[in-house]
C-alpha cells in the first residue's frame, strides 16, 4: 500500500511540473488580441453613439415631434409616464462607450505621437457626458469608465454644474491642442481624422455647451460662446459630425420605424402645424400619409401633399384618439415620418450640425453676447437645415428654388427673435430628440401645447424634466445614488436639474 501511495506521489510531482512548463504560452490564446489599437476603439465609441429607439419614446415625444397613442413597452413622453426599461436605454447604450474613451485617453495621454487622437477623443467624450448629464442630471463624471484600472466600481455622482464646468475646460484644451502638423487618426468616422474640421466641430461643441447655461450662468455662457465664435465653428454643412449607416450598420431608430411598431409612430400635430402655417418646404420632405396597413401590407400607397397631412395630437391613446378634434377616420389618416429616407435604416445620424450651431449664434448675437447680424444666422441656419435634409437621399432634398420662394414670404423679427430661432432650433433637431428636449427646457421654445394626458407620474401641469435612473444605481451604487438625490431632489420625472431654470 505504501509502494503504492508512493507512486501516486511520484506521478503527481510529475503531472505538476508538467503544468509549470510553458504554462503562460500553453494558457494562451495565440489569435485573441489582448489590446486593442485605441484609434478603433474611437471609431467603436462614434458608431456606437447613433440614437437608439428610447429617444423616440421619450424625448421625441415630450417635445412633440413624434406622437405614439400605444401603451405598454411604447409608454413614455406620449403619456407622460414612467417606463425603467426605456429610461434607462441612454445611460446602457453611452456609460459603455464613456469606458471606451477613458481607455484611450489612458493610453494617449502621455504620447506624443498620438496627441491628435487623444485631442479628438476628449471632445467626443465631452460630447457623450453632455446627453448623459442633459438626460439624467448628476451623474458618475470624474471616476467613470475607470471600473477595471482603478478599480473603480461604485463611481461617484459629480453634481451637474461641477461636469459642465470641466466639459467647458476639457473642449477648450483639446481644441488648443489638436495640431494638423502631427499624424492624423484616420480610423475616425466622422471626419478621416481631418484636424481642421475636428477644431470646428470642437467649437461647435462648446458653444452648444456655453449656450445650455444661458440661464443658469449667463456671464460664464456668454465668456465661452464669444471664445467658441472666435475661435472657429463649423462654416457648412460639410462640416457636420454625422454618422452614415448602411444595410449591415443601421439606423436605431430606422429600425424602429420598419420594424414591428412601425405602424405606431406618427408625427406630432404641433410639428405639422407648425410647418404647414409657414408653408416651410421640409413639411414635404420629411411627411407621409401611408396607406391602410390592414389593405396594403406593403404601405406602397403614400401621400406626401404637404395641404393634406395630419399631425397626431398628443393628449390621447389608442382607444380616446377617435375623440380628439379634427380626428381623421383612422390612425393610418394621421402623418408618418417618410420610411423611405429620414427613417430608413441606413439614414445618417446627425449629431452636431452646421445648421444648429448657426441658430445658436443667432441667439448668442441677438443677446449681444457676439458680433454679427442675428437675421443672417438665423437665416443660414435654417436654410442649412433645408440643404442637410440631402443627405437623407430620395424626395428630402429641399430645392434650392423652394428655399428662395420661402425667404421671399419670411423674415427675421427681432422683437421674437429668441423665439423664433430656438422654434426653428427645434425643427433643425427632428431625429435627435436629445438634443432638441435640452434646448426645450432651457428656452423655452417652441411653445408647444401641454400634454394632458392623465397619470400618475406627473402631477397636472407639470412636464417630464428629465429621466430617471437605472434600477441597477438604485441597487448597486446605493450610496453615490442618494448622495445626488439630497443635493437633486427626489428621482423623480418632474424634477429639474442644475441648468434647467425656470
Amino acid at each position: 500500500m505504501k509502494r503504492y501511495l508512493m507512486m501516486i506521489r511520484i506521478v503527481c510531482l510529475f503531472v505538476i511540473s508538467g503544468c509549470d512548463k510553458n504554462f503562460e504560452k500553453i494558457n494562451t490564446n495565440p489569435v485573441l488580441p489582448s489590446s486593442l489599437d485605441p484609434a478603433y476603439l474611437l471609431a467603436q465609441a462614434e458608431l456606437n453613439a447613433s440614437w437608439e429607439s428610447g429617444t423616440l419614446t421619450y424625448q421625441s415625444a415630450i417635445v412633440q415631434h413624434t406622437m405614439h397613442p400605444f401603451l405598454g413597452v411604447l409608454a413614455g413622453g406620449n403619456v407622460n409616464q414612467k417606463n425603467p426599461a426605456v429610461e434607462r436605454q441612454q445611460w446602457d447604450q453611452y456609460y459603455p462607450l464613456v469606458r471606451n474613451v477613458a481607455d484611450i485617453i489612458g493610453k494617449t495621454r502621455n504620447d506624443s505621437t498620438r496627441s491628435n487622437l487623444y485631442h479628438m477623443t476628449r471632445i467626443w467624450r465631452a460630447y457623450l457626458f453632455q446627453v448623459l448629464t442633459d438626460t439624467y442630471g448628476d451623474i458618475p463624471y470624474t471616476q467613470a469608465g475607470v471600473g477595471f484600472p482603478a478599480s473603480q466600481y461604485f463611481p461617484v455622482y459629480d453634481p451637474q454644474q461641477q461636469i459642465y464646468n470641466d466639459l467647458l475646460r476639457e473642449v477648450t484644451e483639446a481644441v488648443k491642442g489638436l495640431d494638423p502638423a502631427k499624424a492624423m487618426a484616420t480610423n475616425d468616422l466622422f471626419y478621416g481624422g481631418d484636424i481642421g474640421k475636428w477644431k470646428r466641430l470642437g467649437n461647435s461643441l462648446l458653444l452648444r455647451i456655453a449656450m445650455r447655461l444661458s440661464k443658469a450662468d449667463a456671464a460664464k455662457a456668454q465668456t465661452y460662446a464669444l471664445q467658441a465664435f472666435q475661435g472657429g465653428v463649423m462654416t457648412s454643412n460639410a462640416d457636420n459630425c454625422v454618422m452614415p449607416h448602411s444595410a449591415t450598420y443601421t439606423n436605431a431608430l430606422g429600425n424602429q420605424l420598419n420594424g414591428a411598431e412601425k405602424a405606431n409612430y406618427y408625427l406630432n400635430q404641433t410639428f405639422v402645424n407648425y410647418l404647414q402655417r409657414n408653408n416651410d418646404p421640409r413639411l414635404k420632405a420629411i411627411a407621409v400619409i401611408y396607406g391602410d396597413a390592414t389593405k396594403d401590407p406593403a404601405q406602397t400607397l403614400q401621400d406626401k401633399d404637404p395641404a393634406r397631412q395630419t399631425g397626431m395630437p398628443t393628449g390621447y391613446d389608442n382607444t380616446t384618439i377617435a375623440s380628439a378634434p379634427g380626428y381623421p377616420g383612422s390612425l393610418y389618416r394621421y402623418s408618418q415620418i417618410d420610411r423611405l429616407t429620414l427613417g430608413n435604416i441606413t439614414a445618417p445620424c446627425f449629431h452636431v450640425t452646421y445648421a444648429q450651431t448657426q441658430l445658436l449664434l443667432a441667439e448668442a448675437a441677438q443677446r449681444g453676447w457676439i458680433a454679427g447680424d442675428p437675421a443672417a444666422f438665423y437665416r443660414q441656419g435654417v436654410s442649412a437645415h433645408m440643404q442637410q435634409l440631402a443627405a437623407y437621399g430620395g424626395t428630402a432634398a429641399v430645392p434650392d428654388d423652394s428655399i428662395n420662394s420661402y425667404w421671399a414670404t419670411h423674415s427675421y423679427d427681432a422683437a421674437r427673435g429668441l423665439e423664433q430661432i430656438n422654434t426653428e432650433y427645434w425643427v433643425a433637431c427632428l431625429m435627435n430628440g436629445t438634443e432638441a428636449y435640452a434646448n426645450w427646457r432651457r428656452t423655452g421654445f417652441p411653445v408647444i401645447p401641454a400634454n394632458t394626458y392623465a397619470t400618475q407620474d406627473i402631477p397636472g401641469g407639470q412636464s417630464i424634466r428629465r429621466l430617471r435612473y437605472p434600477d441597477t444605481e438604485i441597487s448597486l451604487n446605493t450610496t453615490h445614488y442618494r448622495e445626488a438625490l439630497s443635493r437633486q431632489g427626489p428621482d423623480e420625472l418632474n424634477v429639474r436639474m442644475w441648468w434647467d431654470v425656470q
